[in-house]
């Protein structure tokens, strides 16, 4: 668009001149409009603090206008919250005004309509904590008994998105972001790229069932090319993909308009083509196997943390997967539980909307059966699934996690419009294309400040939540803090929806009616539900 911009400016400013100088002078009305809008036009081109303007001289700023008429009709437009109502307009704005660090109250009070079912809140107290007085800059370490290089980590974080669905610059503003903020970046599984690392950030290196970066020539893993990479100081956690929650049973997609020369390089598969994951690990095939090849990577990376992601599916399975870890006494150093609600850039209709557990229940469920195994000490949990502002993070822990991860909020936050083009390399905003003639538009130096922004902003306003509950520490949430309308007259807390278990419980045969069933089916000797045997 650029470039047409000029051809086109350049061709009417000399055809408008000629006209004016041998025809008519009237024609230098002409020549001065247009001139006027071509120097409009270049000061856009020129400017780096707007993506859609510097891609789309002169006819980007209709955007702005379209942005005053949002409140009207913007809303039809934009995707679900959890709940399967659109997220509102006030999280969306408070995502681009905090990134800009612009004024973020509100006037009037609450936009959401509070008697509405599914309306949440938190609770808070008439004695509440001063945020001057509280940890304005909470971490948590990642890391076990087996773990010799452990991570502190910020409790907000970039969730995982790869270089080639992501465009270069895309990937190295979230970096840098990363290294601004103190916080960490996954790799997302389409491998480790030098965008990942030139900025500086911290590094979590997604695994997938395609093993992109550590393959071999026929796609299985390459324990050598893996300890390779692992030991770079920029990576500081492995997580191991089982499943992610907008597709689980499904493989990851890479367009083979997407699939460039330094792509291919990168992943080690053949450029220009569809590269589609499997959906299932090589590496292993039982829950034993599995367990065992987490205790693999974490001696090839050097001790470091290690961890797998999943969306909760077969309850059964993770059963499984729990009772190798007790059987063999090795435990992953942390477990991503995503959410059927999470995003992707290309997904078949049928697994985003109907395939998977939605993230709250997910989360529930596996901070209930490790705490009831009373394994929940070895284990950190980050929730990652549609999680966009400090409140999505106090219910997340209230739920049992203990750090969240982000992707749509932190794809907006460097200027994401969620045109909804992601699977079609004509992203707008330069972000989900590796086409240059978008990807120009996006300036690296200020977008990682505004992501930056973004996540100290989120942080900075979770921090002041807790304090207004009555709480110094962010382990003292619990599910009573939350609360659901569920009808006009009914409301209920966390509590009373994901009921808590006491820790060791299912050790000593308490097992809740609901989780026996799946117990029943467990079997850490292979996948899939077993025939049922007695609990």
């Amino acid at each position: 668009m650029r470039k047409q911009f000029v051809v086109i400016s350049s061709l009417m400013l000399v055809v408008t001149l000629a006209l004016a100088l041998f025809m008519n002078r009237n024609w230098s009305v002409f020549f001065v409009v247009i001139l006027m809008l071509t120097v409009m036009g270049y000061e856009d081109m020129f400017q780096k603090k707007h993506t859609i303007r510097r891609i789309y001289p002169l006819f980007g700023r209709l955007r702005y206008l379209l942005e005053e008429l949002r409140p009207k009709m913007y809303q039809y437009f934009i995707e679900s919250d959890i709940d399967g109502k659109p997220i509102n307009r006030v999280d969306r704005s408070t995502i681009y005004q905090r990134s800009k660090k612009e004024l973020e109250t509100i006037p009037f009070g609450t936009q959401l309509d509070v008697y509405a079912e599914g309306y949440e809140w938190m609770c808070h107290s008439v004695a509440p904590k001063a945020f001057e007085t509280l940890n304005q800059n909470p971490r948590v370490l990642f890391g076990n008994k087996d773990c010799t290089q452990p991570y502190l980590a910020s409790i907000f974080n970039i969730s995982a998105m790869s270089y080639g669905s992501l465009s270069p610059q895309a990937v190295e503003a979230m970096n840098g972001g990363a290294k601004i903020g103190g916080f960490a970046q996954n790799t997302g599984e389409g491998g480790l790229s030098p965008y990942h690392t030139k900025q500086g950030g911290d590094l979590i290196w997604q695994i997938g069932t395609g093993y992109f970066g550590c393959r071999d020539e026929k796609g299985n893993f390459n324990p050598e090319l893996f300890t390779e990479k692992a030991r770079h100081p920029h990576v500081k956690m492995i997580e191991l993909k089982i499943s992610q929650g907008a597709k689980p049973g499904h493989g990851g997609i890479l367009p083979a308009s997407k699939n460039t020369e330094e792509i291919a390089k990168i992943r080690h598969v053949k450029p220009h083509t569809k590269v589609s994951s499997p959906p299932y690990h090589s590496a292993f095939n039982t829950p034993l196997e599995l367990i065992q090849f987490i205790k693999k990577l974490r001696e090839l990376s050097g001790g470091k943390p290690v961890g797998f992601k999943l969306c909760i599916g077969h309850k059964a399975e993770f059963i499984s997967i729990c009772q190798a870890m007790i059987n063999l006494g090795i435990y992953p150093d942390f477990i991503t539980v995503d959410g059927g609600e999470g995003g992707t850039g290309a997904a078949p209709q049928e697994f985003s909307n109907y395939i998977g557990a939605p993230m709250l229940d997910g989360l529930a469920f596996v901070h209930n059966i490790l705490t009831g195994l009373d394994i929940r000490q070895h284990i950190r949990i980050i929730a990652a699934g549609k999680i966009t502002s400090a409140f999505h993070i106090a219910r997340a822990m209230a739920l049992g996690a203990d750090t969240c991860n982000s992707a749509r909020a932190m794809m907006m936050a460097i200027g994401c419009i969620q045109a909804l083009l992601c699977n079609t390399n004509r992203c707008p905003t330069g972000i989900a294309t590796q086409d240059p003639n978008l990807t120009v538009g996006l300036d690296v130096d200020d977008k990682k400040v505004r992501l930056a922004n973004f996540q100290a902003g989120t942080v900075k306003n979770f921090v002041e939540m807790l304090g207004a509950s009555g709480l110094d520490e962010m382990k003292n949430i619990t599910r009573s803090h939350i609360y659901r309308r569920v009808s006009l007259n009914q409301m209920v807390t966390y509590e009373e929806i994901f009921p808590s278990v006491a820790v060791g419980a299912m050790l000593t045969g308490e097992i809740p009616e609901k989780y026996k069933s799946d117990f029943a089916h467990a079997d850490m000797n292979r996948w899939g539900i077993s025939p049922v045997k007695q609990v």
